[in-house]
């Protein structure tokens, strides 16, 4: 081989590099680097969004954002949503799955296809569906409390501090539950049937067999599973504000309809990318760390 034939292979090693990579590149650039960089350098100013950035701030932003128990508010919002799906709604999901994943009966598909529907509707459309199913004059809560407890009783879960916010959750359950139920049945596809069978024969019980042949194989999947819905909680906003703007009183606050409320809504436009900064930090950080310590973990 001459030196201009290698030259010329490792243009064309690079070339087909650079022709498969370089759109994604572009649009990642384009679509993730440099929004985050235009937001970190607006979270710096007071800016209404309109004329030059010139009322520099410097970190205040992100000072008067921990300060504020509204922000705080919406954060610890979050954290409940990440906790309830990670101990209610997955664990729920996974026993769906147990239950209809290995069927074969005909119905197997529309049960399946029952709870992972609620995935496939719009999260705005959910929340004003539940919003007149939790209406307090006509809705299914007042329609039960009324043959239970007399003509005229009233119940108004969004309107009530105390549930507003696990009526918004009882909604977020409901509409993911299936997607997660989903990916439990495809990952219980790859759990060869031969390893149940030899530990049922093994004298094995179901709990058994479950904790030490199905969990373990599933792994992968419950690691997907469990980051998708961490992040999904951490960036809710369609439902949360269809069913309430965050409301009452803030106490369904999230961290992106405080971003919206007080970002957008009041031309804030500075203070709103600075909560946008903290967003992107909180899930960066978190698969960052999933990745090393979970992910990374299996693959060890």
């Amino acid at each position: 081989m001459t030196l201009q034939d290698s030259t010329w292979d490792t243009i064309k090693k690079y070339g087909v590099v650079i022709i498969l990579v370089g759109p994604a590149l572009v649009l990642f650039t384009s679509l993730v680097v440099f929004p985050v960089i235009q937001a970190s350098y607006y979270s710096l100013f007071k800016w209404k969004g309109l004329g030059p950035l010139s009322d520099f701030r410097g970190i205040q932003n992100f000072i008067r954002m921990f300060k504020d128990p509204i922000f705080i508010k919406a954060l610890w919002n979050n954290v409940l949503i990440v906790g309830f799906s990670l101990v209610v709604q997955l664990p729920i999901a996974f026993t769906l799955a147990l239950l209809i994943g290995r069927e074969s009966y005909p119905t197997a598909i529309i049960h399946r296809g029952i709870f992972f529907f609620p995935y496939i509707l719009a999260e705005i459309a959910i929340g004003v569906i539940w919003k007149f199913i939790y209406d307090p004059e006509f809705g299914i809560p007042t329609i039960i409390a009324s043959l239970i407890f007399g003509e005229g009783t009233k119940i108004g879960l969004l309107g009530n501090l105390d549930t507003a916010f696990m009526a918004i959750f009882l909604v977020i359950f409901w509409k993911y539950v299936g997607f997660h139920m989903i990916l439990y049945v495809a990952g219980l596809q790859n759990v060869p049937i031969e390893l149940e069978e030899a530990a049922l024969i093994d004298g094995a019980s179901k709990a058994q067999i479950i904790g030490n042949v199905i969990i373990p194989c599933m792994k992968g999947t419950i690691i997907i599973s469990a980051f998708l819905s961490v992040v999904g909680a951490f960036n809710i906003f369609d439902v949360v504000w269809a069913m309430g703007q965050g409301g009452p009183a803030h106490s369904t606050e999230t961290l992106v309809t405080y971003l919206y409320n007080f970002g957008f809504k009041r031309f804030a436009f500075g203070y709103g990318s600075a909560v946008a900064i903290v967003i992107f930090l909180i899930c960066l950080v978190f698969n960052l760390l999933y990745q090393k310590y979970v992910v990374g973990g299996q693959n060890d």
